[in-house]
């Protein structure tokens, strides 16, 4: 709602409608592929400032910690054009960077959990709708976490503190119940809020508004 007051402050008088992101249900869907066990995974281009921080500080705050109790955990960074801070990256153990790939959707699809850790994060994350339309558990900053309208615990969990942090991921690799549960809401959340189709029909909504004589006269609707 930010964006929304930030627009009604700069162009007084005039109505602001918001339509929020989507996500492709059909594309980013789990077609039950075999998951690598202990795997974490965090998508994004990542010569992008908020994405560089984010692997960063997983890497050096959270993972330690996770791989004193899960030895064998690993984390995925998947996305194109990395610097060299997170190429380098890739000589801390347990920790692949793949650079450039064709489809996110295998390594999402292999992953156990996604990570969200931005602590530099503004709006919705599509990377964030992307992970839970694949039915991925995500633990996530707060910041990414206020960008969705996604109750705390409805498919991902939420926190800025690194051991917190680190014991979410913790007992999600470790409890495949509680995982597989949270990997059913998360997908479950995705559906109920971010479909297309319910996005495109309020923007048709707006749309239609602009043909009313009140709207072309800068009243605000009913």
């Amino acid at each position: 709602m930010s964006k929304k007051r930030d627009f009604e402050r700069l162009i007084p008088g005039v109505p602001v409608s918001l339509v929020g992101n989507g996500v492709d249900l059909d594309y980013f869907c789990s077609r039950s592929e075999v998951k690598q066990p202990a795997t974490i995974v965090f998508t994004g281009v990542m010569d992008y400032r908020p994405n560089v921080d984010a692997v960063e500080w997983f890497c050096s705050e959270v993972l330690p910690v996770v791989q004193k109790e899960i030895p064998a955990a690993n984390f995925i960074i998947c996305g194109n054009r990395p610097v060299r801070a997170v190429r380098s990256l890739a000589k801390q153990r347990g920790v692949t960077v793949t650079g450039w790939v064709p489809d996110t959707r295998p390594y999402l699809a292999r992953a156990e959990i996604f990570v969200a850790p931005l602590r530099i994060a503004r709006g919705v994350q599509n990377k964030v709708l992307e992970a839970l339309a694949m039915g991925l558990p995500c633990v996530s900053s707060v910041a990414a976490w206020r960008g969705t309208v996604i109750p705390h615990g409805e498919g991902i969990l939420a926190t800025d503190d690194p051991e917190e942090f680190a014991q979410h991921v913790i007992r999600l690799l470790q409890d495949g119940r509680w995982r597989g549960e949270m990997a059913n809401k998360a997908r479950a959340a995705a559906q109920a809020n971010y479909r297309w189709e319910a996005r495109l029909a309020e923007l048709d909504r707006i749309v239609a508004t602009f043909g009313r004589p009140d709207i072309r006269h800068g009243a605000a609707p009913d």
